[in-house]
This record gives C-alpha cells, sequence and structure tokens, in this order.
C-alpha cells in the first residue's frame, strides 16, 4: 500500500506567513516568506498560492498578520482595512470570504479585550483554519475513494490537489485515498490553459507520490472520454451555487459535457465551506477575468501578435445536471442537490 507524504502549502512560521510559490513549480521548489498582510494579498493576487481552500487559509493568516502589526489606537479601523484588501484579490473563490468573515466574527466577540490576547487568539484561529482544512480533505477523501473504479484511469482538470488547500487536497485527495485503499488507478491530467496549473503542478504533485499520472492538453479530453479508457472525472470547486452548479477552472464545463455524452462519471470535490447557499444558480456567481498575458504569452515569451484582443475568464460554470455527484467531509450529495446539500450542512 503506498503511503501519502504530504506537501506543506502554507504554514504560519515565527510571525510569518510561509508558501510554497507555485508560480515557479516545478522548475524551481521555492518559499516565499510574507511578512505582512500586504504581503499575503498580493500572493493570492499573483497566485503564488491558489486553489480555493489554500485562498481561504492564505486569507485567514493574512487577518491574523494584519491584526499582529496593526496599530493598537487604531485596531477596529485598521482590521477593517485588512480585511477589504484581502477580499478584493480574487472573486470567484467563495473560502476567501468565508474565512475572511470567520476571522471577523472572531475579532468582533474579542472587543474589549487586551490587544495582545486578541492577537494571540486570531493567529491561533488562523493555524486553527489550516489544521481543519487538512482534516476535511481527508474526509472527502475517504468519502471519495469507494466512488473511484478500481484500476481505470481517472481524469483530472486544472489542480485541486495539496498545493490547492492547507494538505491532501479536494480532487487529488480522493484519488490519495483510492490510492491508499489499494485501488491501483493512473491518473490523465489535463494541462489547463492558460495557466498550466495541471502540466505545472497537478503531474508535479502526482510523482511526487508516485501516483503514475499522464500529461494531456485540454482538448484531448474528449478523445479519451470517447475511447472508454476513463473511469471517471474528478475535479475541485472555487464555489457551489445551492441548485448544484459549480464554479471551477475554465475548461471544467467542456470537460463536464463531454463526460457526460460518454456516459463517464463526472464528480465534484469541494469542502462545505465552498457552498454558496446565497446564491440560487451558477449565473449569480462572479467570474475573475484575469490578464491578457496570461494568454498571448507563455513563461513571458509572446505566442500572439502585439495587440491581440483577449477574453481570459478564469472559470466557468458548470451546470448541475452535468455533476454525478458532489464529495464532500460531511458526505456525498447528489441530485437534487438544493435538498442534499442542505441535508449535509443540518
Amino acid at each position: 500500500m503506498l503511503v501519502i507524504l504530504m506537501i506543506e502549502t502554507i504554514q504560519w512560521t515565527d510571525d510569518t506567513v510561509v508558501m510554497i510559490d507555485q508560480t515557479r513549480l516545478p522548475i524551481e521548489e521555492k518559499y516565499l516568506t510574507c511578512r505582512s498582510y500586504q504581503e499575503v494579498a498580493e500572493a493570492i493576487r499573483s497566485m503564488v498560492i491558489r486553489g480555493a481552500p489554500a485562498i481561504g487559509v492564505a486569507a485567514a493568516m493574512g487577518v491574523a498578520l494584519g491584526v499582529l502589526h496593526a496599530d493598537e489606537a487604531n485596531l477596529d479601523r485598521e482590521m477593517e482595512s485588512i480585511c477589504d484588501t484581502l477580499a478584493r484579490t480574487r472573486p470567484t473563490a467563495v473560502n476567501l470570504f468565508w474565512a475572511i468573515e470567520r476571522m471577523k466574527r472572531l475579532y468582533g466577540s474579542l472587543r474589549g479585550r487586551p490587544v495582545a490576547e486578541i492577537r494571540r487568539r486570531m493567529i491561533g484561529e488562523a493555524k486553527l483554519i489550516r489544521e481543519e482544512d487538512i482534516e476535511i480533505n481527508r474526509a472527502i477523501g475517504r468519502h471519495g475513494a469507494p466512488l473511484v473504479p478500481a484500476g481505470r484511469t481517472v481524469l483530472t482538470h486544472c489542480n485541486a490537489g495539496a498545493l490547492a488547500t492547507a494538505g491532501y487536497g479536494t480532487a487529488l485527495g480522493v484519488i490519495r485515498a483510492a490510492v491508499e485503499s489499494g485501488n491501483r488507478v493512473d491518473v490523465f491530467a489535463d494541462e489547463t490553459r492558460p495557466f498550466l496549473q495541471g502540466a505545472r503542478l497537478t503531474v508535479w504533485e502526482l510523482q511526487h507520490d508516485g501516483i503514475p499520472a499522464t500529461l494531456i492538453t485540454d482538448n484531448m479530453a474528449g478523445h479519451f472520454l470517447h475511447s472508454g479508457r476513463i473511469g471517471c472525472v474528478v475535479v475541485g470547486a472555487d464555489r457551489i451555487a445551492a441548485n448544484g452548479d459549480v464554479a471551477n477552472k475554465i475548461g471544467t464545463y467542456s470537460v463536464a459535457v463531454l463526460a457526460k455524452e460518454n456516459g463517464v462519471p463526472f464528480f465534484v470535490a469541494a469542502p462545505i465551506s465552498t457552498l454558496d447557499f446565497s446564491l440560487a444558480s451558477g449565473a449569480q456567481i462572479p467570474i475573475e477575468q484575469r490578464a491578457a498575458a496570461e494568454v498571448t504569452h507563455v513563461f513571458g515569451h509572446p505566442v500572439a501578435p502585439p495587440e491581440t484582443a483577449v477574453e481570459n475568464p478564469a472559470f466557468d460554470v458548470t451546470p448541475a445536471r452535468y455533476v454525478t455527484a458532489i464529495i464532500t467531509e460531511k458526505g456525498v450529495a447528489r441530485a437534487p442537490y438544493e435538498q442534499s446539500l442542505r441535508d449535509l450542512v443540518k
């Protein structure tokens, strides 16, 4: 049985936030040390750290770091500025806002306490969010592993592994748990244009764990889904609406449609914190638009003519009708999602 060694994505170390720089992988394994909440915000914005759960952990640590260094006389005002700065980094990942709100609630409950206690408790809460995320991901893996067909190939899109979380991963957590249980699966990873998270990060993670991985371009997914080789698709999520519509990395919708057409189960793995019951459907999910250079350039080298017009949405929305099941730490939800998702959080 394969034993998985966890990649450390983000940690609180000596009153700094230390995170692996995902923009440098797989060429260089380098860690970035953030000493201010502004540096944490920039790390989120520039995708040094990415993936909805990891962004949530980073945001919580950013708030704690900001409070640690804030002016005691203006703590309330600075807290507001800290949270606003972090909230404006990336609009789609609901875990970002969930973590900030959790830190806000704790801060509100501590008003009137000594500043030293407030700082200590805020740091402790950020550390707790990280620890909880790792355990949540392991629980997602336990619930999802039995759904993975034995001895088959699993297709995944983008990176929903340890690097997208505090550790272990959501979609890759399901795959890891299946492998740890003795299921001999291999993985096909979409490269995931334009930021290449599948090529750079997912394959690196799987090689790190000794899980057989094959890289394919995004436009090969239909070919392999039609071939009969793929046993299931497992992806992560950045936000899930009340009706089960799923926002995930751009290209996920295409994979889901192709999976449905070819009778391949399409699973979404995500923590409860990714659910957004305030949105009735995916049509209300804000979609982040990113820089044109991500499309016109590859690692700084131009691949399109100058002044090319570009659309670069970072995410798309997969309607619930294409989703076979949503795997969470509380269990597995199936259609109709309006009811099954709410049942999980009761």
